[in-house]
C-alpha cells in the first residue's frame, strides 16, 4: 500500500514537472509568435487595402473614360451645332428685314390703290354732275326745237317768236358751240329778229331746226355712250383697286404675323445660341481639368501600386 502511494507520488511529480517545462517552452515563443502574426496582419491589411484602393481607382477611371466621352462628345456637338445656329440666325435676320421692307411696301401699294380710288371717286362724281348738266340742257333744247317745229308747221310763226322757247331758239342760235352751217345759224337768227317777213319762208326755217335736233340728239347719243363708258370704267377700276386692296391687306396682316414670329424665333435662337456657347466652354474647360485629373490619378495610382507591392515584399521577406 505503501508502495503505491510513493509510486503515485511520483508520477504526479513527474507530471507537473512536464506541465512546468512546457509552459516554459510556451513562454519562451509567445514573442516570435506576436510578430509572425503582426506581420501577418499587416499583409492582410495591405492586401485588402489595395484591393479597396484598386476597386476606387477602376470606378473613378470608369468616371474618366464615361466622363471624358460624353464631355468630347458634347464639345463636338456644339461645335457642330453654333455654326449652323449662327447660319439659321443670319438668314431668320434676312428673311426679317425683308419681311419689313414687303410690309412697307404693301402699305404703299395699299394706301395708293386707296388713294386711286378716291381719286377716281372723285372725278366719277365730276364727270357725273357735269353730264347731268349737259343730258338736262339737251332735253330743254330739244324739247324747244321739237315746239318750234310744231309752231312753224301750224303757221303759228308770229306767236311762237313771242315765246320764252323762241328765246331758247335765240339762245341756241347765237351759240357757237352748237355745230351748224354759218348760212344756217344766220339764217335763223334773221327768222328769229324778223318773223315770218323774213325770206326763207318758216318751211326752210323749220328744215335747220329739224337739222338742228338731230345734231344735238346725235350729239346727247355720243356724250351718253361716253358717260357709260366712263361709268364702266369707273366700275372695272374701283373692282379691280377694291381687290388689289384686299390682297395688300392680307399681305400686310401676313407679313405682320411673319415679323413677329421671326423677331420671337431669332430671340430664341440667339439665346440657344449663347445657351449652347456657354455650355461649350464649360465642357472644354472640364474636359482639360478631368484629363488633368485622370493623368495624375493614373500616376497616383501607379506609385501607390508598386509601393504597396513593395511593403507586401518587404513584410514577406521579413
Amino acid at each position: 500500500m505503501a508502495f503505491f502511494k510513493a509510486a503515485a507520488a511520483a508520477l504526479l511529480a513527474s507530471s507537473a514537472q512536464g506541465v512546468a517545462q512546457q509552459a516554459a517552452l510556451k513562454n519562451t515563443m509567445n514573442p516570435i509568435r506576436k510578430v509572425v502574426t503582426l506581420l501577418q496582419d499587416m499583409q492582410h491589411k495591405v492586401i485588402a487595402e489595395g484591393e479597396a484602393e484598386k476597386d476606387l481607382y477602376e470606378k473613378f477611371m470608369c468616371y474618366c473614360t464615361t466622363g471624358t466621352g460624353d464631355l468630347s462628345a458634347s464639345i463636338t456637338a456644339a461645335e457642330t451645332k453654333m455654326p449652323e445656329v449662327t447660319a439659321e440666325i443670319t438668314v431668320s435676320e434676312e428673311k426679317l428685314e425683308q419681311s419689313k421692307a414687303d410690309l412697307a411696301q404693301a402699305q404703299t401699294d395699299r394706301a395708293a390703290a386707296e388713294e386711286a380710288m378716291k381719286e377716281a371717286s372723285g372725278i366719277r362724281e365730276k364727270e357725273a354732275v357735269a353730264f347731268a348738266a349737259v343730258k338736262t340742257e339737251a332735253g330743254t333744247n330739244t324739247v324747244a326745237i321739237a315746239k318750234a317745229i310744231a309752231a312753224l308747221e301750224k303757221g303759228m310763226a308770229g306767236s311762237f317768236l313771242q315765246t320764252e322757247t323762241a328765246q331758247v331758239i335765240r339762245n341756241l342760235a347765237n351759240d357757237d358751240k352748237i355745230d351748224m352751217a354759218e348760212s344756217d345759224r344766220q339764217d335763223l337768227v334773221a327768222f328769229l329778229s324778223q318773223g315770218t317777213q323774213y325770206a326763207p319762208q318758216s318751211g326752210q326755217i323749220t328744215g335747220i331746226l329739224k337739222e338742228m335736233g338731230d345734231t344735238m340728239a346725235a350729239q346727247l347719243a355720243e356724250d351718253t355712250k361716253a358717260e357709260e363708258a366712263s361709268i364702266a370704267s369707273y366700275e372695272a377700276l374701283t373692282a379691280a383697286k377694291t381687290k388689289e386692296v384686299q390682297a395688300l391687306t392680307a399681305t400686310v396682316e401676313a407679313k405682320t404675323t411673319q415679323i413677329g414670329e421671326l423677331g420671337v424665333a431669332i430671340v430664341q435662337l440667339k439665346e440657344d445660341l449663347s445657351d449652347t456657347s456657354a455650355t461649350y466652354s464649360e465642357d472644354k474647360t472640364f474636359l482639360k481639368e478631368l484629363e488633368s485629373s485622370c493623368g495624375t490619378k493614373t500616376q497616383e495610382w501607379e506609385l501607390r501600386s508598386k509601393t504597396r507591392a513593395d511593403e507586401l515584399v518587404a513584410l514577406a521577406d521579413t
